[in-house]
């Protein structure tokens, strides 16, 4: 694992991390407009898949939910809303996933989120042997086991990648 090379103040998702004592490991990096995982995984060595992106939803009641996948994968609507029991399933506005989760969008973390939210996560992301997944601000991330996603968010496996 990378070791932390620059200093990145606390943020929502540290702190509750911390307060639950998982153990993480920064990666940080120059974040870029529109690069997402792809560039995060360049910039770091490490292979877009192990680059888990967050991404904040809403089903046909605009209920608010995070689902969480693979960086080299897209997400299917059709087939999310099927595994999760809704009609359908959209992605939520820029502004309104910031009020969601109260983290800039390129910056979303699951971990300290403001609302409480549904939580999924693409099955094959818990096969993995650790992750990098969005500490909380653009251009960091932090390593963990993936199944920290199941034991302390309750996220709920789902297949729905593409």
């Amino acid at each position: 694992m990378a070791k932390k090379d620059k200093h990145v103040s606390e943020t929502p998702a540290t702190q509750w991390l911390k307060a639950r004592k998982v153990a993480y490991t920064e990666h940080v990096y120059d974040y870029v407009d529109h690069g997402g995982t792809a560039e995060s995984a360049r910039q770091l060595g490490r292979p877009e898949h192990e680059v888990i992106k967050t991404l904040v939803m809403q089903d046909d009641k605009a209920e608010p939910l995070i689902i969480l996948m693979h960086g080299d994968k897209q997400v299917s609507l059709k087939n999310l809303a099927r595994a999760i029991g809704v009609k359908q399933v959209e992605p939520c506005k820029p502004e309104v996933a910031q009020r969601h989760s109260g983290y800039m969008v390129g910056g979303t973390s699951p971990f300290g989120t403001r609302k409480d939210m549904r939580v999924f996560v693409e099955a094959t992301v818990l096969d993995l042997p650790g992750i990098l997944i969005n500490g909380g601000r653009r251009g960091y991330l932090v390593g963990l086991p993936p199944q920290v996603l199941v034991e302390l968010l309750a996220a709920k496996p789902v297949q729905c990648a593409i």
